[in-house]
């Protein structure tokens, strides 16, 4: 009996710890979870169901600090200036970010950065594309 009781607990770490290694795909009302994560990577993956849009939304709440921030990728979408004005400025154009990655900092214990991603992290899809989330 206390065999198969540590052969269960083993089982469940293992899920457990590979569950926690990748989250998987959130579609739009989602959420997932990662826990005491080293990092954590949010990808678009793929376009609205409009198919016009390639703008990834979420809501990340950490239980380290109790906060919610939000994060917004958009692949393919123009920030800054396009082309030459005809002022003499230099060209600011640049296109918008896949993936994000969350990572700890070192310099601070536990709760004392908004960026802190110990503990639980909830991520939330709040918009129209499906998101990837790896929990490294």
């Amino acid at each position: 009996m206390k065999k198969l009781a540590l052969v269960l607990i083993v089982a469940v770490s293992i899920f457990c710890f590979a569950a926690s290694a990748f989250a998987g795909k959130i579609a739009p009302g989602q959420s997932t979870s990662c826990n005491n994560a080293k990092s954590i990577t949010l990808a678009v993956d793929g376009t609205s169901s409009a198919g016009d849009r390639t703008n990834g939304n979420a809501v990340i709440w950490q239980s380290s600090t109790y906060i919610t921030s939000a994060i917004s990728l958009g692949p393919g979408e123009d920030h800054g200036f396009k082309g030459e004005r005809k002022v003499g400025m230099a060209n600011k154009h640049s296109m918008g970010k896949k993936s994000v990655t969350l990572k700890p900092q070192s310099n601070f214990s536990r709760g004392d950065s908004i960026g802190d991603i110990s503990g639980e992290v909830r991520i939330t899809n709040t918009g129209t594309t499906t998101l990837s989330i790896t929990c490294g």
